[in-house]
Order: structure tokens, then C-alpha cells, then sequence
């Protein structure tokens, strides 16, 4: 059976954020470039989201896969939030433009304290400001300064469904054990639509 084309707003989002990302060689220009385009994506999302991009799982926030580029250069995901799931505390290595379509997204900042950038140990952390991300709203990061973070929702509030878009395939990240002071890369899985 062929598979339908991918709505013109998906196209045209992935089109212009590929033409962004190449113009931009400074990674805050280039977020600030595409964030008011994952806006009007976030507005869209009706038109191109299917019933795959809403899988979720008990175990775990789920990532479904929309869209990645050939030369891995770009990824988007749809990530499902049930309640109570966290990412653990982690960086992406990656620039990023998230937008939330549904419920409330809550992002829990840490800061590095240590200089040593590169190091996987004797790390030291800090908790930083939480934002709320309500439906509609949409944020960015760079990895320079390391972007470092949790993000979930709390168990009592509802399901949240976002669209992370990423300048590499986000198959790994590092993660950080606070209280040990380490990091560690590992790979992560995602749902293929």
C-alpha cells in the first residue's frame, strides 16, 4: 500500500527549518530563527498528526518518530507525556525547538556549576528555575552552554503531547546522576510512525 504524502505544513515546516539551520552557523540565531515556525506547526498539528504520533506506553514517556533527514541533520519527534513520567536529568548535545499541542509541559533546569565542559565526572549540579510549557507555547535551547535539564509532567496533571524538533537524529543523549556528580551517553528509542 503507498503512503500518502506528508501534509504541505510538515513539508514546508521541514523545508524551511533545513534552510534555517543551514543559513544560521550561530545555534542561538538559528533557534531564534525556527521558534516561530514550530508556532505555527503547533497551530497545524491537527492536519498532519496521526494516531501513531499519540502512542504511549505506562513504562515510560514515548517518542514517536514524524520526521528525520536523510543525512541525520534534523529529527522531529511527537513525545506523549502520560502523568507522572520524567525524563531522567539530561542534555541533547543538540540544538532544539519544542512546542507543546496539548496539556502542560514542566521543565526542571539545572545549572553546571564545574567548568570542565567535556568531563563525565566530578560534575556538580545545581537546580535551577522550572517553566511551565501550556499548550501552544514554545521554547529552544543550544548545547553551549549545556542545556541541561528533566522535563515530565506531575502525576497529577493530564497527559502532554509536544513536538520536539532537534538538529541531529536524537538516538542518544548524556544523562547526569546528580547525586554521584557523573554523566554517562545513552541511546534512546523511539516509535517509528
Amino acid at each position: 500500500m503507498p503512503t500518502s504524502a506528508p501534509p504541505v505544513c510538515l513539508t514546508d515546516f521541514v523545508a524551511a527549518a533545513s534552510a534555517l539551520s543551514d543559513r544560521h552557523a550561530q545555534l542561538a540565531d538559528c533557534v531564534e530563527a525556527i521558534a516561530p515556525l514550530m508556532l505555527r506547526l503547533v497551530e497545524q498539528a491537527h492536519t498532519f498528526l496521526e494516531p501513531a504520533h499519540f502512542q504511549s506506553s505506562p513504562i515510560g514517556y514515548s517518542r514517536n518518530l514524524i520526521y528525520n533527514a536523510p543525512d541525520e541533520s534534523l529529527s522531529l519527534y511527537s513525545i506523549v507525556w502520560l502523568p507522572g513520567q520524567w525524563t531522567p536529568v539530561h542534555d541533547h548535545g543538540s540544538w532544539g525547538v519544542v512546542g507543546v499541542v496539548e496539556g502542560v509541559l514542566e521543565e526542571r533546569n539545572y545549572v553546571r556549576l564545574t567548568p570542565e565542559r567535556g568531563a563525565d565526572a566530578g560534575i556538580e549540579l545545581a537546580r535551577g528555575g522550572v517553566i511551565l510549557l501550556g499548550k501552544g507555547a514554545v521554547t529552544s535551547f543550544v548545547p553551549n552552554p549545556d542545556h541541561i535539564h528533566v522535563t515530565g509532567v506531575p502525576a497529577e496533571r493530564p497527559r502532554a503531547v509536544s513536538l520536539h524538533l532537534y538538529g541531529r537524529t536524537m538516538s542518544s543523549f548524556n544523562i547526569y546522576d546528580v547525586a554521584a556528580r557523573t554523566r554517562r551517553r545513552i541511546e534512546v528509542a523511539h516509535n517509528e510512525s
